[in-house]
């Protein structure tokens, strides 16, 4: 497919978000996780879209786009992926998921803590307001009061202990 020209910037961030969203839905580096600006622009060239460095880089700040460990090196992500990749490394750190109405309390291995609460911000889930660590104990407050319930199904599930 040739290179448009002159392409809408919505659709080429859109373009961005599908290849983001869709490498991340992959799990991991062999299933097609987006791992560098380079290899973001191969793809987008191969859907027709040709952008500059700094175009891609402007493009991926206002989707949102951030670079974030995964269990196979590092990789792009795009809000609203579900927060799949950055819990994957950590599930074997967690030994339990917890919660009150208000509450969602993830207990770790020890001195795992500080690990699975960052995994956990950089997920960026929708229903997660943020999180405090401890050695072994991770805090979790939900957006939204009385959600306790339902984000610690969420988490039990992310985390492999549904």
């Amino acid at each position: 497919m040739a290179a448009r020209t002159q392409q809408p910037r919505e659709a080429r961030r859109d373009a961005i978000r599908e290849i983001l969203a869709s490498a991340t839905a992959g799990g991991d580096r062999r299933d097609g996780a987006v791992n560098s600006q380079a290899e973001l622009r191969r793809r987008l060239r191969a859907r027709g879209f040709k952008a500059s460095q700094a175009t891609l880089s402007r493009d991926m700040a206002v989707i949102g786009a951030q670079r974030a460990a995964g269990a196979d090196g590092p990789r792009y992500l795009v809000d609203g992926d579900g927060g799949a990749l950055p819990l994957e490394p950590v599930r074997r750190l967690v030994d339990g998921v917890d919660h009150s109405d208000t509450l969602v309390v993830v207990r770790t291995k020890a001195s795992a803590a500080s690990t699975v609460a960052r995994a956990l911000d950089e997920a960026r889930l929708d229903d997660v307001l943020g999180t405090i660590a401890g050695d072994d104990t991770v805090f979790v407050a939900p957006r939204r009061s009385r959600e306790g319930d339902r984000l610690a199904r969420r988490l039990r599930t992310l985390l492999g202990l549904a």
